[in-house]
């Protein structure tokens, strides 16, 4: 990557990004190879694909995927490719379906990835093999606590690992239930002429909060939402291997915001701390950010 594209002189407290970095094809490319193709990234949550049959198809990394769920009730993810010519087997984003069909040559694989139908089958060789060529895997697929991750580097430390100090922000997520969490379906789509980078960047910028989104801070303003201390109290956490949260304490809250402060003002369990909660609530509750992976569709 050039130097150019990022000017850190730690000395005279000077630190600029080259607008070329958030749209240049080139740079894009060679985060993908050395950063997205080493790296374990968020492809999606379990409560997604709840049936036998159930899947969703998305672009992570710039590889086309599906996840699914087989008829023997294991998720899987596989790459959205046809082993024959390489066509995608499924161009729906979600849906229920027994068996995946290339358009191409009408290759048909079933829900665990099987190619179990080939027109013409008996004109090949008996080198021939089907079971060689089921739909492809990444090289490492793993979940933790219902969200799933792919890596596409086969040497790279295990999700765990990898998580460090991000997962205890998921486990805040995943037990503001006791019944466990679901992701709603629905979603809102939109695009920029940028790569990834100017996302992320426009979700930890505070700076734009309050020029930007007068009207909402009217309405909270409006109904009674103490403004004070708006911005107060916060700080960047540094989570271990690139990962990092924002923490600040705002008026308004959500149950991760309560989760944060009674695991750490009591480390009392999440589950059925009634009585800690309250005491964290007017004690004032920091609410926590969690922008460490990619998500689906941050990237073109």
């Amino acid at each position: 990557m050039e130097k150019t594209y990022v000017v850190d002189d730690r000395e005279a407290g000077l630190f600029r990004v080259n607008r070329r970095a958030f749209t240049d094809p080139k740079c894009l490319e060679e985060e993908r190879a050395r950063l997205f193709g080493r790296c374990w990234i968020y492809v999606g949550h379990e409560s997604e694909v709840p049936h036998a049959g159930d899947y969703i198809a998305r672009t992570v990394a710039g590889r086309p995927m599906i996840l699914v769920r087989g008829d023997d009730r294991v998720i899987r993810l596989f790459l959205n490719t046809c082993t024959h010519r390489g066509a995608l087997v499924c161009r729906q984003k979600s849906g229920n379906a027994r068996t995946f069909q290339c358009p191409y040559h009408a290759w048909t694989f079933n829900s665990r990835g099987q190619l179990v139908g080939v027109p013409g089958e008996e004109s090949y060789s008996e080198a021939f093999s089907g079971a060689e060529l089921r739909l492809a895997s990444p090289a490492q697929v793993d979940s933790y606590r219902g969200f799933i991750f792919v890596c596409f580097d086969p040497a790279a430390d295990s999700l765990y690992d990898y998580l460090a100090g991000a997962r205890e922000y998921l486990d805040l997520v995943a037990d503001q239930s006791e019944v466990g969490m679901k992701v709603v379906a629905g979603q809102q789509s939109y695009s920029a002429r940028a790569n990834w980078k100017l996302l992320a960047e426009n979700s930890f910028d505070g700076y734009h909060a309050l020029p930007l989104h007068q009207r909402y801070f009217g309405y909270l303003n409006d109904i009674g939402v103490e403004m004070k201390s708006l911005g107060k109290h916060q700080r960047a956490v540094d989570l271990g291997n690139g990962h990092a949260v924002l923490e600040f304490q705002v008026p308004w809250g959500r149950p991760i915001a309560v989760g944060a402060a009674v695991r750490r003002a009591s480390q009392n369990p999440l589950r059925g701390a009634a009585a800690p909660i309250r005491q964290a609530l007017r004690q004032g509750a920091r609410l926590a950010y969690l922008r460490d992976q990619p998500q689906p569709g941050d990237f073109p």
